[in-house]
């Protein structure tokens, strides 16, 4: 058994890293679509899938979201709000081809089974493995445009998230309660899809099998995770040299 520290940054690395060796996303890169919905941990997933279809050029993950969780009473980074002012729009891949500027809104109604839809979240129950997303817009956002395709038309719905948004209750059961007459502040959306943290990654990745053993940590590995991983001695070592080629990932920046 090998131990692991990784930051949130790290971790979205691996992740994204992961997905871009997923047999449906591989499988997507050729023949279907992808839509790479924006968020942070998705914008390091989107550098990496444009990486290997050799379009990274003119992607930036910086402003890859739509809204973003600062310190509380904070509204602006290094000076500038953070708003959608400099939002490049999601990413979307037909046919191996990056589609610049489009949205999931622009894509939902026509996509159809083999396409494929990454859509972040904002809390994990590892418990019973499922993911959901906070809800802001009236009418659902980018979350509602993902589950018309998914449900309607048999889409992929893959959820990248990482381990510092674990949470300890039932997501349906809170959702019941936040989404109640009468609460006030974001909705929350249980997703169904696939569920892909750190954990799955390392799987992918090497074949080995990790799970979170302590987390916490202070000047700059605050929300990092300590992994236990368990394998064979070459999937022990596939996971090292991943763990290495990571651990360097600075952290985000907008």
């Amino acid at each position: 058994m090998y131990q692991f520290v990784l930051t949130p940054a790290a971790g979205k690395r691996l992740i994204a890293k992961a997905l871009a060796s997923h047999p449906a996303i591989l499988e997507a890169m050729r023949s279907h679509t992808i839509v790479i919905i924006a968020g942070t941990t998705n914008g390091y997933v989107a550098e990496e899938i444009l990486k290997a279809l050799g379009q990274e050029k003119g992607f930036s993950k910086n402003r890859f979201f739509r809204g973003v969780t600062l310190l509380p009473g904070r509204t602006t980074i290094e000076g500038r709000l953070a708003d959608q002012s400099h939002f490049p729009g999601d990413v979307v891949i037909e046919e191996g081809i990056w589609m610049k500027g489009a949205t999931i809104f622009d894509v939902s109604a026509r996509l159809k089974e083999g396409d494929v839809i990454l859509k972040g979240a904002n809390a994990l129950d590892l418990v019973r493995h499922q993911a959901g997303v906070l809800i802001g817009h009236p009418q659902g956002g980018t979350a509602i445009a993902a589950l018309q395709a998914a449900v309607g038309r048999r889409v992929s719905l893959i959820l990248p998230v990482g381990l510092e948004k674990r949470i300890p209750g039932d997501l349906i059961d809170l959702a019941a309660r936040l989404n109640a007459p009468g609460s006030n502040g974001h909705r929350l959306l249980p997703l169904p899809g696939e569920v892909f943290t750190e954990i799955e990654a390392i799987r992918l990745l090497s074949g080995a099998k990790a799970e979170i053993l302590a987390a916490g940590g202070v000047g700059g590995a605050e929300g990092a995770v300590w992994l236990a991983v368990q394998g064979s001695p070459e999937e022990l070592k596939a996971c090292q040299r991943q763990m290495e080629a990571i651990s360097g990932e600075e952290n985000f920046k907008i």
